[in-house]
C-alpha cells in the first residue's frame, strides 16, 4: 500500500522552553500530519544527547532525553509553577536549540519539580518492568554527576571495573541522584507512550531510528563490556569509521566501539534482542542505521588519527537476522539504512531479510554516471526520501551543488525557474513507485540551509533547527494532502 509521512526531530517543535518535547505542540503536529493525509511521523533517536548533541552518541540506547519532558505538563501536575519554569534560561532563538544553556539549567528545573514527586504505585510498577536497564542507567548517570560529567574510563578503577563492593555501596550512597534520574525517566516514558497512542488513535505510525552503534562513553559499554571489543583495561581495541573515499582523504573516524560479534553469537544475540524488542514497544517501525555494517564493518586501530588504517571484517549477517526474527517474529517492521556504496554482499543481505531499503533523490543526480537513487530506478519495497536529517535541504541542495548536477536535475524533473524546484523534488518523490515516501519537514516550508539539521563530520552548529510554530498550519497541510492524494498516497 503507497503511504507517505514527514521526518521531524522532537527537538525541531516549537515550545516556550528552549526545545522541542512531548507536549501540546507534538499532539499539534499530529494533527497537522491527519491533516495532510500522512501516515507516518519519522523522528530521530530519542535518547539522550552526550557530547556534540548527536542524538546518535547516547549515554544510553534505552533511556529518554531529559529535555523532552514536558515543562507545562509537570506543571499542570503540581509539580512546577510557571514562575519557577520561567525563572531559567532556555536560550532566546526560538529557531535554534541552545544546548549549552539546557545542559546548565533543564536538570536543575527537573530536579526541583523531583523534589515535590510523590512515589505511586505505578512509578513503581514502571521501575520493576524497566530494571533490567533503569537501574544501571540511574546508576550510571549518578557516577557520572559525581564525577562531574566525566567519561566512565576517567573514573576510579573501582567504578570503572564495576567492584561488586563499590557499586554496592554506590546504591546506597547515591540513593537520592539514582531516584531523581528514575524519575525522569519515568515521566519521559508516561508523556512518551501517551503521545504515542494519541498519533496510533489518529492514523499515525511513529518511524523511530536506532544507531547500529552505540558510544563509548555509554551504560551500554560500562554495564556489559564483554559484548565489546575493549582490552583488559576497558579500552577499545579498534573502534567504527568509514574508509577513505572520494568525499574525505582521511576516511571518517566515529570512534564507537566495535562488537564482539563472536560473543553475541554464543550468546544467541540476546543483547540485541533486548535492544530491538524494546525499540519495537517505543516505535511502530524501527530504522537501523548503518545496515552495511551487518554485513561488513570497518575498524580502525585505537588511538589513529585518521581511518587510512582500518581494514573490514565479517559481520553476521543472515545468522543474525534469522536468530531476531526466531524470537521477534518474521516480519518486522524494518527500514534498513543502506545509503553508500554497497556490495553485492549487502544487497544479497538486504534482499534476505526482506526489509525495505533507502532511496534518497538528493543522491540521484549525478551528473556523471546513473544512479539507482533516480525514481525511474526505484522499486516498490522501498522508501524513497527527498533528504535525510543528514543532508541539506532541497533549496540548500539546489544553491551548493555543482553546476552540473544541478543542471541535470532541472532537466529530469523538468523544472526552469528556481522557485519551482523545492516542489518539483518533493512531488518527484511522492509519484516514485516506492511503496512509502518521507517528506522534510524543512523543505515543505521551502527553507535553505538554515534548516539543516546535520551536517555530518561538523561540530557545533547540529540539531539545532526548530521550526516557528505559525508554519505548522491548515494551509500547507491542505497543500500536502492535495499532493498526497494525487499520487495516491493517501490512508
Amino acid at each position: 500500500m503507497r503511504k507517505s509521512g514527514i521526518l521531524m526531530p522532537i527537538f525541531s517543535l516549537p515550545s516556550k522552553y528552549g526545545i522541542g518535547t512531548l507536549g501540546a505542540d507534538a499532539y499539534k503536529f499530529i494533527d497537522f500530519l491527519k491533516t495532510a493525509g500522512q501516515s507516518y511521523w519519522q523522528i530521530l533517536p530519542l535518547n539522550p544527547t552526550n557530547y556534540g548533541d548527536s542524538p546518535y552518541q547516547s549515554f544510553s540506547s534505552y533511556a529518554g532525553n531529559p529535555y523532552f519532558v514536558d515543562i507545562q505538563t509537570l506543571i499542570e501536575e503540581g509539580l512546577l509553577t510557571h514562575a519557577e519554569a520561567e525563572a531559567f534560561d532556555f536560550g532566546d532563538n526560538p529557531e535554534r536549540v541552545d544546548y549549552g544553556k539546557l545542559y546548565e539549567n533543564r536538570l536543575k528545573l527537573l530536579k526541583l519539580a523531583f523534589s515535590r514527586f510523590e512515589v505511586s504505585d505505578d512509578y513503581i510498577s514502571f521501575c520493576n518492568e524497566n530494571a533490567f536497564w533503569l537501574d544501571d542507567y540511574s546508576l550510571f548517570m549518578a557516577i557520572k554527576n559525581i564525577h562531574n560529567d566525566a567519561c566512565w574510563n576517567e573514573w576510579e578503577k573501582e567504578y570503572k571495573h564495576k567492584n561488586e563492593e563499590k557499586i554496592a555501596c554506590a546504591r546506597i550512597e547515591l540513593t537520592e541522584i539514582i531516584k531523581f534520574y528514575k524519575f525522569v525517566q519515568y515521566k519521559f516514558s508516561k508523556q512518551w507512550q501517551k503521545l504515542k497512542s494519541y498519533a496510533n488513535k489518529n492514523g499515525i505510525q511513529i518511524i523511530g531510528d536506532i544507531p547500529i552503534y552505540v558510544a563509548y562513553d555509554s551504560v551500554d559499554v560500562w554495564s556489559e563490556p564483554q559484548q565489546f571489543k575493549l582490552d583488559n583495561d576497558l579500552n577499545p581495541k579498534v573502534i567504527a569509521g568509514c574508509p577513505p573515499d572520494a568525499f574525505s582523504d582521511d576516511g571518517q573516524l566515529w570512534g564507537n566501539p566495535i562488537y564482539d560479534w563472536e560473543y553475541m553469537k554464543k550468546d544467541n544475540y540476546g543483547w540485541w534482542k533486548n535492544r530491538l524488542s524494546y525499540a519495537f514497544k517505543l516505535y511502530d517501525v524501527v530504522r537501523i542505521d548503518h545496515f552495511r555494517g551487518f554485513e561488513a564493518y570497518y575498524t580502525i586501530p585505537f588511538g589513529d588519527e585518521t581511518a587510512q588504517n582500518g581494514e573490514w571484517e565479517n559481520g553476521p549477517g543472515m545468522d543474525f537476522f534469522n536468530s531476531i526474527k526466531a524470537k521477534l517474529g518474521n516480519e518486522l517492521p524494518i527500514i534498513a539504512e543502506d545509503l553508500g556504496y554497497l556490495t553485492p554482499e549487502v544487497l544479497k543481505l538486504l534482499k534476505e531479510t526482506g526489509f525495505p531499503g533507502m532511496k534518497v533523490l538528493q543522491f540521484a543526480f549525478d551528473s556523471e554516471e546513473e544512479s539507482n537513487y533516480l525514481p525511474h530506478n526505484h522499486i516498490k519495497n522501498c522508501v524513497v526520501y527527498t533528504g535525510t536529517h543528514d543532508n541539506d535541504t532541497i533549496i540548500g541542495w539546489l544553491e551548493n551543488s555543482p553546476e552540473d548536477d544541478v543542471k541535470f536535475a532541472k532537466d529530469y524533473l523538468g523544472v526552469k525557474s528556481d522557485s519551482d524546484f523545492g516542489w518539483a523534488m518533493i512531488k518527484s518523490a511522492l509519484m516514485s513507485v516506492a511503496d512509502t515516501c518521507i517528506l522534510m519537514m524543512p523543505d515543505l516550508i521551502g527553507l535553505g540551509s538554515e534548516g539543516r539539521i546535520n551536517s555530518p563530520s561538523t561540530l557545533g552548529e547540529n540539531w539545532q533547527w526548530r521550526i516557528k510554530g505559525e508554519c505548522i498550519n491548515d494551509w500547507l497541510a491542505g497543500i500536502i494532502k492535495e499532493n498526497t492524494q494525487l499520487y495516491k498516497r493517501l490512508p
